[in-house]
């Protein structure tokens, strides 16, 4: 099964230094058929004006995955880190115990990406960090795991839940498989192109919320580059 999620329909928020557009309920947008998609909380397509971003704030006992689309954002943290990470690129942050931090577009250009936030599976954890560069050219015709909270993936960032946060690139024509296992939860982006999903058509930036025991064939109508998360 597959639940179609136009981009049209999201929630959206519109604060002129932000233009966010939300697939489940976030701060004032709230949808009691879209609270999640098992334990992905947050999938939050935001637009992030030059010069501008979030100042710190807290979080707690949550999986934050950052992937960039296009720009870059500046992060920083109570625990010391710093780092810049730019388009096609990925961050992740345990939240664990408790963190403050800034996400600024210090740029000259808007940047884009998708924040994605995981259920923990560790609470009250330390806390952690990290980014790493993924070349879109690695991820072509196949998946490839950008973060992880399994043991195997040794390339991939690590996160502290049993997730899988993984990216592809298919060229217009090209075909690819997702199994997604009984009992869990996928939730796949195109974040540009525009591919068939079996027997529906998904344009960039669509939602589909893939339930346990399907198997999805991905067949690219153009140009695409797709984000995925599977978990529990």
């Amino acid at each position: 099964m597959i639940e179609k999620r136009p981009f049209d329909s999201l929630g959206h928020a519109d604060h002129g230094w932000l233009d966010a557009r939300h697939h489940f309920s976030f701060a004032n947008y709230y949808d009691p058929k879209r609270m999640g998609w098992g334990t992905i909380r947050v999938w939050n397509d935001d637009k992030i004006a030059a010069g501008s971003g979030f100042p710190p704030h807290p979080h707690r006992d949550m999986e934050i995955v950052t992937y960039v689309r296009t720009g870059a954002i500046t992060h920083e943290d109570s625990m010391g880190n710093r780092g810049r990470t730019e388009a096609g690129d990925v961050q992740v942050m345990s939240a664990g115990h408790g963190v403050r931090h800034s996400e600024y577009n210090l740029e000259d250009e808007m940047t884009t990406l998708f924040q994605i936030w995981i259920e923990t599976a560790q609470p009250g954890a330390e806390p952690a960090w990290g980014a790493k560069p993924f070349p879109k050219g690695d991820r072509s015709g196949r998946w490839v795991t950008l973060a992880s909270g399994f043991a195997e993936d040794a390339d991939a960032l690590p996160i502290k839940t049993p997730a899988r946060v993984l990216g592809a690139t298919l060229k217009a024509g090209e075909s690819l498989d997702y199994a997604v296992g009984e009992g869990r939860h996928a939730y796949l982006v195109p974040a540009t192109g525009r591919i068939a999903a079996n027997d529906d058509e998904f344009a960039a930036r669509d939602g589909a919320a893939i339930s346990g025991g399907t198997t999805v064939t991905l067949k690219a109508l153009e140009d695409s580059e797709l984000v995925l998360v599977d978990a529990a």
